[in-house]
């Protein structure tokens, strides 16, 4: 079975595009709480996990309360495992949600666990997570101008935002065609999550200005009001949909072994065991070593 990508709520798992992409395991312990779900009941969720599939990838958003990354953390301690990896991410929770997708994507591929793992960070890195906001007053997730804060009290006033891969802010005026965020240089599908703003300026402006191959309407993630800090809003995410450029993308990067806990890695960290790359000089000399996909997943041809 393929490695497991677990998440932290329901709201995180989009649907599969294809018959071949594996669902994700929505924690309990991470939804219930404590007194609802004991420790007992989440060593046996995780430990079933672990039984079924060998490894676990937990996304976990880093804006989790604490005593959720607490409950994971304790998990994995009391199990002893090196077989779980608890990833936190800055994206916000429809970035979070297509980070899952791609993980869930590539985990039919022949990655190892901890090539995949650690691909988390790369790809978030090609992932462009905002939201049309109606108010920036309260919103801490970005830098937010004093000048921007003030005109959020003005009606009618709709502020642009990219979170991620570089913080942007806009204010939009009229109709906002004139205003823009920096978009992807590369060929992405777009989805949004409409909450309390109509979602014309996502569609017609943004999607378009971007030259996304495709939009889809997705539901709006319970967490999003509170990580944007307003129900006001249209949250959306940029990604490259296509397994077979995700996965040249990962296969490009040099891998490494962990010298701690012995699994493959890419960049500077193992997510397993968190231990840091050794110095180059350090690390034993090789080259690129490429997996291979799973037949029938990738075009003829791709590498």
């Amino acid at each position: 079975m393929p490695t497991a990508v677990a998440v932290t709520g329901p709201d995180l798992v989009l649907p599969s595009p294809d018959r071949h992409t594996p669902s994700a395991a929505v924690l309990q312990c991470a939804v219930r709480s404590p007194r609802a779900y004991s420790l007992d009941q989440a060593l046996t969720e995780m430990d079933m996990l672990i039984e079924h599939h060998g490894y676990v990838i937990v996304l976990c958003p880093a804006s989790a309360p604490a005593a959720l990354t607490h409950r994971l953390y304790a998990v994995r301690s009391v199990l002893e495992s090196d077989r779980i990896a608890v990833v936190r991410s800055d994206l916000p929770p429809l970035g979070l949600a297509v980070l899952a997708l791609q993980l869930r994507q590539l985990s039919v591929c022949d990655f190892s666990p901890g090539v995949l793992a650690s691909a988390a960070r790369l790809l978030s890195h090609y992932i462009y997570a905002g939201a049309l906001l109606g108010s920036v007053a309260k919103l801490d997730r970005v830098p937010v101008t004093l000048q921007s804060h003030a005109k959020s009290w003005l009606p009618g006033a709709r502020f642009a935002v990219l979170a991620t891969p570089r913080p942007e802010l806009v204010r939009l005026s009229g109709d906002g065609s004139q205003a823009g965020l920096s978009g992807p240089g590369f060929g992405t599908k777009m989805l949004y999550a409409p909450g309390q703003l109509a979602s014309d300026w996502v569609t017609g402006h943004l999607a378009p200005d971007w030259r996304s191959q495709g939009v889809e309407e997705v539901r709006l993630p319970a967490e999003s009001t509170r990580w944007w800090a307003t129900g006001k809003l249209v949250e959306f995410a940029a990604a490259i949909p296509d397994i077979s450029v995700l996965y040249q993308l990962v296969s490009s990067v040099r891998r490494d072994d962990c010298h701690w806990c012995g699994l493959e890695l890419i960049g500077d960290r193992c997510a397993f065991c968190a231990a840091p790359l050794p110095p180059p000089e350090d690390r034993p000399d090789r080259s690129v070593r490429p997996g291979r996909p799973v037949r029938g997943l990738l075009p003829r041809g791709a590498t």
